[in-house]
C-alpha cells in the first residue's frame, strides 16, 4: 500500500532541478523527463522514483510481481533481452556489463504534473513525506560534487573504413534478400575516466530537450538518455508505439530549417525507411491485437527538435483486458526502429557485424503501472557509465536499406553522436 500527497509548487523549473539534484542521495533511481512537451499520450512532466523495496533482474520474476504485486515498477530492458525471446546469441565484446533486465519497485515515488508535486511512498516511508518535501522545496541547488574530466578522449570502435566494409556488407545481404533493412550501430567509448553524472546529464538533457530523457542509476551502472523515440506504451486496452526513421540537420535560420524539413518529409529513401519500420510495428502489434482495432494514426510525420528533424509515425491497438503487460513486451521488443526488417534476420546480421554487445543501448527504459499500464522509450541519444569500471560509452546507428549511401549513413552517424561526444569531451 502507498500514501499519497500532493504539494502545488510555485515554478516548474526549479522544482525539477531541486527534485533532481535531491536525487543524488539515493544509491538507486530512476528520473523520466518529458521536458514540456505534450501530446495525446503523455503522462507527466517528470518523475523520480528513488530507493529498492524489491530488486528484480529476471523476466520470471518481474512476471510473478506484475501478476500479483500490484504496484510501481522502474527499470529496463536492454537490447539482449532479445536472446531470451528468439534463438538469438550475442558474443560481442561488452566492457560495460550491465545486467540484462534491472527493474526495482521505488520506496519513493514523486510525479510532477499539473503544477503539483505528487509524493506516492510505500506505507513504511509515510512519515518521509513532509521532510523530503521542505528539503526539495529548501534546496539550493548544489553544483556538483564532482568535476567532469576536462582530458576524456572519445574512441571509435569502427574507423571510418572498417565502417564503410561493414555497410557494403550489409547491402550485400540486402541484394541478396536476406533482409530489406537493417540498423548498424556502432560504439563511442572512453577508458579510466571520472564523469558526474548528473551533471552531464543536465549538459546532454540541455542540448535537445527531448520527450523521453531518462537517467537511471542503478548501483555503479548509470545511465544519461536524450531519447526523442517512444518504444511502447499501454493505457488500458490501448497501445501505442512511435517509431523514429528518417533524420535531418536543423537549419542555419528559418527558412533554410522548413526546407530541410520539407525535403525531409519528402525524401523517398528516408520516408521507405520510416514505412518499412511502421509495417514491423504492426505486425508485433497484431500478435495480440483485436481483430481490426490496428490503425496508423501518423504516417512520417516531421517533428522538429533543438538538433534535428525526424520522421516519426504512431501506431495504435487494442488488447485483450486480460494480457499480459509482460507479453506485450516480449512480443515487440526490440523496437523495430533498431533492428531492421525481416527482424529476426536483421538481428542475427547485426549480432555478425557489429563489433561490441548494445546492452542497454537500443533497448528500454521506462516503468509498470499498478493497474499493468506502462511507458517505456527507446535508448538512444544516451551515455552510459560503469562507474568502478570507470568506463563510458555510447552508440549511434543508421538505416541501411537499398538506397542507401555509406558515405551518408556516416554522416548522420556523426550527427547523431555530436551532442554526447561535445558533452563528455568538453566536461
Amino acid at each position: 500500500m502507498r500514501t499519497q500527497r500532493s504539494f502545488k509548487i510555485d515554478s516548474l523549473l526549479q522544482s525539477k532541478k531541486a527534485l533532481f539534484e535531491w536525487s543524488r542521495g539515493f544509491d538507486d533511481l530512476v528520473w523520466l523527463d518529458s521536458n514540456s512537451h505534450q501530446d495525446a499520450y503523455s503522462s507527466f512532466e517528470a518523475c523520480l522514483a528513488v530507493g529498492v523495496s524489491q530488486r528484480l533482474q529476471t523476466a520470471e520474476g518481474l512476471s510473478i510481481f506484475l501478476d500479483n504485486e500490484k504496484d510501481w515498477l522502474f527499470g529496463y530492458f536492454s537490447y539482449d533481452f532479445k536472446n531470451e525471446l528468439e534463438n538469438l546469441f550475442s558474443h560481442n565484446a561488452d566492457a560495460l556489463n550491465f545486467p540484462t533486465i534491472q527493474f526495482f519497485q521505488p520506496n519513493k515515488l514523486i510525479i510532477l504534473v499539473n503544477g503539483h508535486l505528487h509524493f506516492n511512498y510505500l506505507e513504511a516511508f509515510t512519515d518521509e513525506i513532509e521532510a523530503d518535501y521542505e528539503e526539495i522545496i529548501n534546496s539550493q541547488h548544489k553544483g556538483s560534487s564532482i568535476k567532469s574530466s576536462d582530458s576524456i578522449k572519445i574512441k571509435m570502435r569502427i574507423h571510418k573504413d572498417d565502417y564503410f566494409d561493414k555497410a557494403n556488407r550489409f547491402l550485400e545481404h540486402i541484394y541478396k534478400g536476406d533482409i530489406y533493412e537493417a540498423n548498424f550501430c556502432q560504439e563511442f567509448y572512453a577508458e579510466k575516466v571520472d564523469i558526474d553524472p548528473w551533471t552531464t546529464y543536465r549538459k546532454l538533457n540541455a542540448i535537445s530537450e527531448p520527450p523521453f530523457a531518462a537517467f537511471a542509476k542503478l548501483e555503479d551502472n548509470y545511465l544519461l538518455c536524450a531519447s526523442p523515440e517512444r518504444y511502447i506504451k499501454k493505457i488500458a486496452q490501448k497501445v501505442i508505439s512511435q517509431p523514429i526513421k528518417g533524420t535531418a540537420r536543423r537549419g542555419t535560420d528559418e527558412l533554410e530549417d522548413e526546407k530541410i524539413k520539407k525535403t525531409l518529409s519528402q525524401d523517398p529513401k528516408e520516408r521507405s525507411e520510416n514505412i518499412m519500420i511502421t509495417d514491423l510495428v504492426r505486425n508485433d502489434l497484431s500478435k495480440s491485437a483485436l481483430k481490426g482495432s490496428i490503425a496508423v494514426e501518423e504516417l512520417c510525420k516531421p517533428y522538429t527538435f533543438k538538433q534535428v528533424h525526424q520522421l516519426i509515425s504512431t501506431i495504435i491497438s487494442r488488447v485483450p483486458l486480460d494480457k499480459s503487460p509482460l507479453e506485450l513486451i516480449k512480443e515487440t521488443f526490440p523496437m523495430g526502429s533498431m533492428t531492421g526488417a525481416p527482424k529476426i534476420s536483421a538481428m542475427n546480421i547485426i549480432e555478425d557485424l557489429e563489433e561490441t554487445k548494445r546492452g542497454l543501448y537500443s533497448g528500454a527504459v521506462g516503468y509498470f503501472t499498478p493497474a499493468g499500464d506502462f511507458d517505456f522509450n527507446v535508448v538512444i541519444r544516451s551515455i552510459l557509465y560503469n562507474a568502478s569500471k570507470k568506463y563510458v560509452s555510447f552508440s549511434v546507428g543508421s538505416a541501411i536499406t537499398s538506397k542507401s549511401d555509406p558515405e551518408q549513413e556516416y554522416a548522420e552517424c556523426l550527427l547523431k553522436a555530436k551532442a554526447m561526444r561535445t558533452v563528455l569531451e568538453e566536461g
